[in-house]
């Protein structure tokens, strides 16, 4: 047998990657093969904690990935999640995806797909057909459009869908999950917060146009007032946005309320966004305006993205709970894909004030 020209030829052989099954994480986390497919699919409501914590420590250390082709051969549904937003140019409703796609993805082996409605109706119907064509069966909304009978047609076509930042509509039988913060207690208090600060004149700016989130957080401004007796010097202020896709533009319609608010003889001290993209745009406008925040008027937004801690001076805002509230929108869903007969509910999370340096007291001297 003639040599290699170049010597004798070495042999390689290729390293197998091992690939973990059911079966293996269900041995490590000493449990059997049916409580960790009750893990992956959702239904670990009823199980120990310490069992849980068991099979998904095992899930992590295996690497574990449920076989997606597979689970689609079987039930005819694509491992997708749809999550419908706003419009993406908002942070909050990234810092939302995020949390959404990393829990689907590592926990249950979904992926997500996104969609921009605008809070348009028609939009939001065309996303469910289109979502339905592709085998998606498994969807989270952010919209809290006060109608909401498009969102329920589309879970009797059979889409098993998430509502988030809207109440469960009051006297119906729903066939939705709704997720929300308490939204009322959000505006309350921060409301609540400039009071405290010695704030009498107060303004609470949103865009035109009613949600069921908007309304309450009016509701909550309101009350706050009309507890300390400021019904008469506080004003609710609803500007048109400036284009058709209101939360891009959001912090642009702040900074347009701010120039107007910064003329007013009586102007407020104390301003709440009804979010931070809007709080953004009221500091930039009060700033065009030759005021000073805090100096001259205290600002509060409601979110609390991560920009808020950029701004200068940082921005007092209201947290949500966002991580919370995304693990019960996925379990939710996950929860009932595997087993429709599962009633729906609705989770109310509560807010929390992060006090910054947006907020000072009140001084005759700034008026």
């Amino acid at each position: 047998m003639a040599a290699h020209p170049h010597g004798p030829v070495k042999r390689f052989e290729e390293k197998k990657t091992v690939v973990s099954k059911i079966r293996d994480v269900a041995t490590l986390a000493g449990v059997s093969t049916s409580t960790v497919s009750n893990v992956l699919n959702g239904r670990s409501n009823r199980m120990a904690a310490e069992t849980l914590e068991r099979v998904n420590a095992a899930i992590a250390a295996l690497k574990y990935r449920p076989n997606t082709t597979a689970r689609h051969l079987k039930t005819g549904h694509t491992p997708l999640i749809g999550l419908l937003v706003p419009s993406m140019a908002n942070p909050m409703y990234g810092f939302i995806a995020r949390e959404i796609e990393t829990l689907a993805q590592e926990r249950y082996g979904f992926r997500i797909m996104i969609g921009n409605t605008y809070r348009d109706k028609d939009k939001e119907s065309r996303f469910f057909d289109d979502l339905l064509s592709h085998g998606v069966r498994g969807v989270i909304i952010i919209s809290s459009l006060i109608d909401e009978q498009h969102v329920e047609a589309a879970a009797v076509r059979g889409l098993v869908i998430v509502s988030y930042d809207r109440r469960a509509t009051a006297n119906m039988t729903s066939i939705i999950d709704h997720v929300t913060v308490d939204s009322f207690e959000s505006a309350r208090i921060a409301t609540q917060h400039l009071i405290e600060q010695g704030h009498t004149r107060l303004a609470f700016v949103t865009p035109a146009g009613r949600t069921m989130s908007r309304n309450e957080k009016i509701s909550g401004f309101l009350a706050a007032a009309k507890s300390a007796g400021l019904e008469q010097t506080a004003r609710v202020v609803e500007g048109t946005p400036v284009d058709d896709y209101g939360d891009s533009m959001m912090s642009e319609l702040g900074r347009l309320q701010a120039s107007v608010l910064a003329k007013l003889l009586e102007r407020p001290t104390g301003v709440i966004g009804v979010n931070d993209l809007m709080a953004f745009g009221l500091m930039a406008g009060f700033r065009d305006a030759g005021l000073a925040v805090p100096q001259d008027v205290s600002v509060v937004g409601i979110d609390n993205v991560f920009l808020s801690t950029l701004m200068h001076p940082a921005m007092t805002s209201v947290r949500l709970p966002v991580p919370e509230m995304a693990q019960v929108m996925v379990e939710r869903v996950m929860r009932r894909l595997a087993d429709p007969t599962i009633a729906t509910q609705e989770f109310i999370f509560q807010p929390t004030l992060v006090a910054r340096d947006s907020v000072a007291p009140f001084r005759q001297v700034f008026c």
